[in-house]
């Protein structure tokens, strides 16, 4: 048994050994022919923005290219935009490792210091599919100064001029104002919101923008979260900047009370409720609307729904008019009526909805009602008028037709006179076949030619890699606009009381005005005193 177990057994082992390099073999020969993995034809390294003040905010993206790409493209998103701009850049002409690079200039357009950009790359390889870099953020910021910063609840204050002191009483104004704000309108304000206080005139009109108006003293940016605003150290304790700060925090807290998708609140009731929080409706304000009632200029409500007007009498009235009509409804509706109209639009809905369903009434009656209690009479609209009548076409004779006539208008006295017809071929001299003139198919060819040219123009100035801001910068509507008051001192931050309907107004509610000289806002929007010395 024993000599007979030892050949067997050495034949297993040899059995084994060759299985086992048989299959070692075999697995040295998959390693050889397995293929090898592809690497992604499109590698990304670390994106990486910068921006110069007033000059530029550049983009830059590190890749490795396996092949060619199709295509190069940045997608940027702005504050406030449904989505982010596609612009197109110029891919690289090889492969390898390469910098992809975009120019915002701001010569093709104003942005506002404390801008924040979302941007990233994403390139289209040989094959068409698309590969996406990561996200890289660069706020723009105003680097001219040296910003000294203080934190508060909510509000961040940024100044360079003055001391602590400036700091803490700024900083105490703008967190009272939107602690107050937020709990009237019942919302809860969690996002930062940063107040920059500029000491010197000409660097805060050039971080506003070209378009900003002479006397400016403060403005705020809901899309941004942003307030910015004129003090000097020794104004931080002027009545007029307890006017200022309250005003425009308003319009942020506003903006997060109505914000939605759909439907803006109208401007008059955005303006009407800041105003009327910050100052009250003032005998200045009051007299403005009399004053205009009396005379027959009161503009309609239903035209202070947008921008307004830009004149300076008709500014400043815009403002009388919206306090007026949100003192109304306070005194008639009650300020819950109020409150519920402005939280009503944070679901979208219509004006009419909003005032239907928050006053009772549809805003052609809220108006009636409101122009009924200045003493004014509904204001005649003026316009669209129609076009002026054009050349007469060839082959025409008499009064050319008016070609925009409004509905239900009359036209242009006097009859068109029909065409002279050859009764040869059944239609006017000079016309084809199709009823129309040589010269106004050529004019139609000739627009035609003019569009495309215009279209390939603009396609072109769009893939320049140096091309123009892809979406608006600051979209959202500026700061309110503050009009003069005589009001000296502030008012304590909360709604004026109810007053009964069988109370009539007081003449005045407030103290005497001061004299002429004394320091007060007398532009808009949140203007500063006309003659206070500039720093």
């Amino acid at each position: 048994m024993t000599g007979t177990s030892r050949p067997v057994t050495r034949a297993l082992r040899r059995i084994a050994a060759s299985w086992v390099a048989v299959s070692l073999a075999v697995a040295s020969l998959l390693v050889v022919v397995a293929p090898a993995v592809a690497a992604d034809p499109v590698k990304f390294g670390t994106a990486t923005a910068s921006s110069t003040y007033g000059t530029s905010i550049v983009f830059k993206q590190p890749v490795d290219l396996a092949t060619v790409p199709k295509r190069v493209e940045l997608l940027m998103q702005t504050p406030g935009a449904a989505g982010p701009g596609v612009i197109d850049v110029d891919a690289p002409t090889k492969s390898g490792s390469s910098t992809l690079s975009f120019n915002v200039s701001l010569a093709d357009g104003h942005i506002v210091p404390n801008t924040t950009f979302v941007a990233r790359w994403r390139v289209t390889d040989a094959d068409g599919k698309t590969w996406l870099g990561p996200p890289v953020s660069q706020t723009y910021a105003d680097t001219r100064v040296d910003w000294k910063t203080l934190k508060g609840k909510l509000v961040t204050v940024h100044w360079y001029q003055g001391g602590d002191a400036f700091g803490q009483r700024a900083l105490k104004i703008g967190d009272d104002a939107v602690a107050q704000t937020s709990q009237l309108l019942g919302v809860t304000e969690t996002d930062p919101i940063d107040f920059f206080i500029y000491a010197d005139q000409d660097k805060f009109y050039d971080a506003l923008g070209p378009a900003t108006r002479e006397n400016v003293g403060g403005e705020a940016h809901a899309d941004i979260r942003t307030m910015f605003a004129l003090i000097t150290p020794a104004e931080i304790n002027d009545s007029w900047v307890s006017t200022v700060v309250p005003h425009e925090l308003t319009h942020l807290v506003f903006d997060t009370a109505t914000k939605n998708p759909y439907h803006e609140p109208p401007h008059w009731l955005n303006e009407g409720l800041a105003v009327y929080l910050s100052e009250g409706y003032a005998s200045s304000y009051r007299n403005q609307v009399e004053s205009a009632a009396k005379d027959g200029s009161i503009m309609p409500l239903d035209g202070l729904v947008g921008a307004f007007p830009t004149t300076r009498d008709r500014f400043f009235l815009a403002y009388g008019e919206s306090v007026s009509a949100v003192d109304w409804i306070v005194a008639n509706k009650g300020r819950d009526a109020l409150i519920g109209l402005i939280r009503s639009y944070a679901d979208g809905v219509s004006d009419e909805a909003a005032f239907k369903n928050a006053l009772g009434l549809d805003t052609a009656a809220f108006q009636q009602a409101w122009l009924g209690s200045v003493g004014a009479q509904a204001p005649v609209r003026h316009g669209p008028l129609p076009a002026p009548v054009g050349p007469l076409p060839q082959g025409w004779s008499g009064a050319a037709p008016n070609p925009s006539v409004q509905p239900g208008a009359t036209g242009v006295p006097g009859a068109a006179a029909s065409p002279e017809v050859n009764p040869a071929i059944g239609r006017p001299p000079g016309a084809t076949s199709g009823g129309l003139s040589v010269g106004i198919v050529a004019a139609a060819v000739l627009v035609g030619v003019g569009a495309v040219l215009i279209g390939v123009l603009l396609v072109q100035r769009s893939r320049r890699p140096h091309g123009a801001i892809p979406l608006a910068v600051g979209s959202e509507p500026k700061g309110a606009d503050l009009p003069p008051t005589d009001r000296p001192g502030s008012v304590p931050w909360s709604l004026p009381a109810e007053v009964p309907a069988d109370v009539p107004p007081p003449d005045d509610p407030w103290p005497p005005p001061l004299p002429p000289s004394a320091p007060a806002p007398a532009e808009s929007p949140e203007t500063r005193p006309p003659d206070q010395p500039q720093p």
